[in-house]
Formats: structure tokens, C-alpha cells, sequence
């Protein structure tokens, strides 16, 4: 009997979290479903993940990375663990001049400090596993930068960095360290923009579409799949061409 490859998702309640665990799961992957707020979305996943494949484990776990302990509530909850993907986050749409410390904090947090930290308290178990993957779902924000959301980009940079630092320092070992930077992307969180100044977005874009939850599972599936097993510390473009 095969043993059983475990992956971590943060923000697995989300719209491309759901997504990802979808994928991997029909890979093969058994899942750490975590979470934060959206108890239901999460239990709703498991539910269907574990009905859809009985000969995996599909395990809920909590941690609000907004707190400063957010890291070590996550790390205790897990045994066996070969993979990290980091798709938790927050927006932030606000002028620099309108941002807060808090705000400043509360990214910083969730969207560096506490993956990071996290990171770094189950290095020893994906260091047991050769190979295995930590994937962030960055930004296209975080390669050209945003005007009203200057501190939002400014995290999703300092993701980058990690990733193209954290790859040097863990190859050794045989973690493969790599990010996602996503365009538009198709979920709810777009809701509210008019239709007018999205339709000037789709027009800046050369694939004229915007894109989906499963283009960037899709992505995260070809990095988990062994066919990737030569990238590390590459931040890969899912955007329709919108940033070249």
C-alpha cells in the first residue's frame, strides 16, 4: 500500500483554495483543509472530496494568521506533511495616505509573517520527503505594483522574495520552491466592480478573458505532478498576457 502524500492548503475555503484542493485531490494528494472564518465552506469540502475519493484523508484545521501565534496554532495541528500551498490572503484596496498601521500589520501577517513562520516550523517534515513543494499563489500585483494597493503589492513582492530566497536555501534538501502570480482572476471578490471598468480591464488583457480558479489550480497541479521537478524559485505569470 502506497503511503499516503499529504498537502497543506491554506485558505482552502476560498474560491481558488477550493479549486486547488479539487486537483490535487484527483492527483492523489490527501489534504489539510485549513481555514480561518468559513467553517461551513470548509466541512462543505471535505464532505465532497471524501465522498468523491474514499481512499484519501481530507483533515480540517483552523488557524487565523491575523494573529501573531497564527503559525504555531497551524504547525501543531499537522503530523505528516510533503507539501505547502499558500493561498490564504486578504485585499487590500486603499491609498496609501487611507492605510493604517493595523491594516500594514494585519497584512504583513497573514500574507508574509506567519506563512513564513509556518514554513519554518515544518521544515524538518517536508525535509523528510524528497521531493516536496511549497507553492505560494502570489500576485501579478506583486511583480508590477498597484495604485490603491500599494501595501497589498508591497506583500505579495515580499512573497516573491521568499520564494526566490527560500528556494536557494531549501533545494538541498529537496523542497521545490515556487509562486503563482495570478492576473485577474474570476471570484466573488470581483463582484462589486462595474461592469464598465471591467470590461476596460478585459480589453487591456491580450487573451481578452479573465481568468478562473482552475487556471491557477491547474498550475499548482503541473507543480505537484513531478513534472516540474527541475523549477524551483520561479515565479510563474498566469495573467492572459495582461503583465509580460
Amino acid at each position: 500500500m502506497h503511503k499516503q502524500r499529504y498537502a497543506v492548503i491554506l485558505g482552502a475555503s476560498g474560491e481558488i483554495g477550493q479549486a486547488i484542493c479539487r486537483n490535487l485531490a484527483a492527483l492523489g494528494w490527501s489534504l489539510y483543509l485549513h481555514y480561518n472564518e468559513n467553517e461551513s465552506k470548509a466541512k462543505s469540502l471535505q464532505a465532497i472530496l471524501s465522498k468523491q475519493f474514499p481512499g484519501l484523508s481530507f483533515k480540517i484545521v483552523q488557524a487565523d494568521f491575523k494573529r501573531s501565534d497564527g503559525a504555531k496554532v497551524l504547525a501543531q495541528q499537522l503530523t505528516d506533511i510533503h507539501a505547502v500551498i499558500v493561498a490564504n490572503g486578504q485585499p487590500m484596496y486603499k491609498l496609501l495616505s487611507e492605510t493604517t498601521t493595523s491594516d500594514m500589520d494585519a497584512l504583513w501577517k497573514v500574507h508574509v509573517q506567519n506563512p513564513a513562520h509556518f514554513i519554518g516550523l515544518i521544515s524538518s517534515k517536508l525535509r523528510l520527503e524528497n521531493p516536496s513543494y511549497i507553492v505560494f499563489i502570489g500576485s501579478i500585483w506583486g511583480n508590477t505594483g498597484a495604485a490603491g494597493e500599494v501595501m497589498y503589492s508591497a506583500v505579495k513582492g515580499a512573497q516573491h522574495a521568499f520564494v526566490k530566497a527560500y528556494a536557494k536555501e531549501a533545494a538541498y534538501s529537496g523542497v521545490r520552491v515556487n509562486a503563482i502570480a495570478p492576473g485577474w482572476i474570476e471570484t466573488r471578490m470581483n463582484d462589486s466592480i462595474p461592469e464598465d471598468e471591467r470590461q476596460m480591464i478585459v480589453d487591456e488583457i491580450p487573451l481578452m478573458k479573465v481568468g478562473t480558479p482552475k487556471n491557477v489550480a491547474d498550475t499548482v497541479e503541473f507543480l505537484l505532478s513531478g513534472k516540474a521537478d527541475y523549477m524551483t524559485g520561479e515565479i510563474i505569470k498566469v495573467n492572459g498576457g495582461w503583465y509580460i
